[in-house]
């Protein structure tokens, strides 16, 4: 999986470019679409999970057009930017990843059950491989000859609570300022709260190493779908390389 913040759209564009192309207005209500456009519809968002999911938020339009079998002027029409379409998957597969925390969240009782139950649902989703980039920066000291010289924390993760007793304390790092363009609607705070919740359980339960933060969590369900050309050897892949990662996650007796 590519994560690339630099292909992560700043504002979504709503003017028309150069190339004639339209732009949307934020407040006009789409008209409904004929069945044969909204099947294209379909195809593109199919096609970009797809590229996206495989390639990163940097692949080109044209190999969304290519994927959905459609001209690159039909993925235009119906989004007038590529920001405007990263955004779309962005939000519809963080709704998704949201809306699996909450159901682990209600419906299992021990904390570290409700976890990895996320974990299994959303890796089997392929959601976290199109997460937007901004909520999978871990906190990294940075090169401490810069000029500013800041320490870079997870964007927008909540503060975690005490770790239990036994277990290293999570690790403090002093926030790093999110950009106004990171600042985005996609839900992810949405998404951070209700996942904190879960480790903030498993954590206090002595389930959950002290260190594991939500961005480890989410960086977990990035990373452990790898894309494979043959579905079973991916869903094999996929539950084995969980296992290892859910095992990493866990307390051991001291």
């Amino acid at each position: 999986m590519h994560i690339q913040d630099s292909h992560w759209p700043g504002a979504v564009a709503t003017e028309a470019g150069g190339d004639g192309r339209a732009g949307a207005t934020a407040t006009s209500r789409p008209a409904p679409l004929r069945v044969d456009a909204q099947r294209n519809l379909e195809h593109v968002l199919r096609a970009a999970r797809e590229v996206f999911g495989e390639l990163g938020y940097g692949a080109p339009m044209e190999d969304v057009a290519r994927r959905a079998r459609v001209g690159v002027g039909t993925v235009y029409r119906r989004f007038p930017s590529k920001d405007v379409l990263v955004r779309r998957i962005a939000e519809e597969e963080t709704s998704r990843l949201t809306e699996q925390a909450r159901t682990a969240l209600g419906q299992e009782e021990e904390p570290w059950s409700a976890l990895s139950r996320f974990l299994r649902t959303s890796v089997a989703s392929g959601a976290g491989r199109l997460l937007p980039p901004h909520v999978l920066r871990v906190g990294v000291a940075d090169d401490p000859t810069a000029a500013e010289g800041p320490v870079r924390a997870e964007a927008r993760v909540p503060q975690q609570r005490a770790g239990v007793a036994g277990q290293p304390e999570p690790r403090v790092v002093a926030p790093r300022p999110v950009p106004a363009a990171e600042r985005d609607d996609t839900g992810s705070d949405e998404l951070v709260d209700v996942v904190g919740q879960l480790v903030d359980r498993a954590r206090e339960a002595g389930e959950l190493r002290g260190d594991v933060t939500v961005a480890d969590v989410l960086l977990v369900i990035a990373t452990a779908a790898p894309s494979l050309p043959d579905a079973a050897q991916q869903a094999a892949a996929s539950a084995r390389l969980l296992d290892i990662l859910l095992e990493g996650l866990r307390s051991r007796p001291v």
